[in-house]
């Protein structure tokens, strides 16, 4: 019986059920397909990573939760060999301000070019498909957008990948107050939200509302607070020579101010940069400030819709750990409403995306960066290229932002090229075909083949009616037999594996 097509399967009505719930499961995340199935370790490392690999699960196997945990939150213990053979061929994408600069100055740069910002984004890329430190790169997503600077943009071109380096990788895992004070006197950020032309003679307010209504408190807040925030906050600025972080005194507005709770005479320039300190670390260690960020961290980790009382305990952790976030990780991802939030989180594009690449166990290019600067564009196909949020608000993380019918589309594109090979070519497979990477043995019936790579790929066995489907896209029931020349074991291998990657199964993270 011929092949049939991946068109007629998905109009097919028995194959309805395989595929007709991956649009609800992106519009309304609910304890869906996989909830029941899923073991605790491979739920865990489908929210703490970029989707689980069998090395991954067999670490976090004999680590148990608690010891990967431990390991994963000392990132620099982790020997990281492939993501520090990715940065040394793109190396911009961590270069200082100076650094950039000098590339410049050697002729090897374009002054104003984005090439440093764009080996950020596909250094990202790589780093989030093939880092040891998987949580790490989760966190540092997640303060991406939280502290969001977007990736590329014009000011940014010698001091975006110093951002990603010196402020948010440098304290993901530490404490929050050092994290903002870090943003704040950082040129990227400074540049971003406009606060480097902010003077005493006009004050700009775009990073003080930012400042309170994203990165601190939330929406409570007056105009009167953006405003005094404002004025405290003119003289930090770039300096036009260096690029550098400065404070220059001249352009500080002087004056007494009262900021929610943050009073301060702010009675010299010399003092301002002092005084604007404080106001962050105020902010910081602000009770607002800390339910806001548990909230996002359970938005991130746990459900679109937080649980209330993991967000109260996480809240108060965050205070009385003085705004340190491992403590809040470990705490979130031991918690019960985590272990019973499986089925209540979906994946974006550009995470399916990576989790696709990583089960695939697809690898780095060997040589040259073609294949991970493709992903980068694969990304931005699907509306999801890191960093490149325009707005200072980050991308969105609840499964409703996601749901258009095109971005749908895209991914099962994705997933179908990576699986047949078609693009990236770059990538380094695992083995010379795609059915001695997946099956060790060829098993003996179509419902074998389908348990194999569902256990292989997601994690979980399919319920019988999905299972049914996917063996009756070749035209057989579960219990046919396959051959080793059937094209279900070879050349058609990669519909089937892109199918299983379609289905809801895989959409949640």
């Amino acid at each position: 019986m011929p092949l049939t097509s991946r068109r007629h399967l998905l109009r097919g009505a028995a194959a309805a059920a395989t595929v007709a719930a991956v649009p609800a499961v992106l519009a309304a995340p609910a304890p869906a397909v996989a909830a029941a199935t899923v073991s605790p370790l491979h739920h865990l490392l489908r929210r703490a990573t970029y989707g689980p690999t069998p090395a991954s699960l067999a670490e976090a196997a004999t680590l148990g939760v608690g010891g990967w945990l431990d390991r994963q939150l000392n990132p620099s213990a982790i020997a990281d060999p492939v993501a520090d053979a990715l940065l040394a061929r793109l190396p911009l994408a961590q270069a200082s301000v100076a650094g950039v600069r000098a590339a410049v100055t050697a002729g090897t740069l374009k002054r104003y070019g984005w090439e440093a910002m764009y080996q950020l984004g596909v250094a990202t890329v790589g780093r989030a498909a093939w880092s040891n430190r998987q949580l790490l790169e989760a966190v540092v997503e997640f303060w991406s957008n939280h502290l969001c600077v977007t990736n590329p943009f014009d000011e940014g071109w010698d001091n975006r990948p110093d951002y990603d380096r010196a402020v948010i990788r440098r304290y993901a895992l530490g404490r929050y107050a050092d994290l903002l004070k870090a943003s704040a006197t950082h040129p990227a950020m400074l540049s971003y939200l406009d606060n480097r032309h902010s003077t005493k003679y006009k004050p700009n307010e775009n990073y003080a509302r930012e400042l309170l209504e994203l990165h601190t408190v939330g929406t409570i807040h007056t105009e009167a607070d953006v405003v005094q925030a404002a004025r405290l906050l003119t003289g930090l600025t770039v300096d036009w020579k260096t690029g550098a972080f400065q404070y220059d005194a001249a352009t500080h507005a002087t004056g007494a101010v009262k900021i929610l709770g943050y009073r301060h005479a702010n009675a010299t320039a010399a003092g301002g940069r002092a005084a604007a300190l404080g106001l962050l670390d105020y902010l910081a260690r602000h009770p607002a400030t800390a339910r806001r960020i548990a909230e996002k961290l359970c938005v991130r980790f746990v459900s679109d819709t937080p649980p209330p009382a993991l967000v109260d305990r996480l809240a108060a952790l965050y205070l009385a750990r003085d705004t340190a976030i491992a403590p809040v990780l470990r705490a979130l991802f031991t918690s019960a409403e985590f272990a019973a939030s499986a089925g209540a989180k979906v994946r974006g594009p550009y995470e399916d995306m990576i989790a696709t690449v990583r089960t695939l166990g697809l690898g780095l290019d060997a040589a040259g960066v073609e294949g991970v600067r493709a992903l980068y564009w694969m990304a931005e196909s699907v509306g999801q290229a890191p960093l490149a949020w325009g707005q200072p608000d980050g991308y969105p993380d609840t499964a409703a932002a996601w749901a258009a019918p095109a971005g749908l589309l895209g991914r099962w594109n994705n997933h179908l090229n990576l699986a047949a090979g078609w693009w990236p070519e770059e990538l380094v497979r695992p083995a010379a075909s795609l059915t001695a990477a997946l099956l060790p043995t060829v098993p003996a019936t179509y419902g074998e083949l389908v348990d194999t790579l569902t256990d292989r790929l997601v994690g979980v066995r399919f319920a019988d009616s999905h299972r049914a489907a996917l063996a009756g896209f070749f035209g057989k029931q579960p219990a046919s037999t396959l051959r080793t020349t059937d094209g279900a074991a070879n050349g058609a291998l990669p519909y089937l594996v892109a199918l299983i990657l379609d289905s809801p199964y895989f959409a949640e993270r």
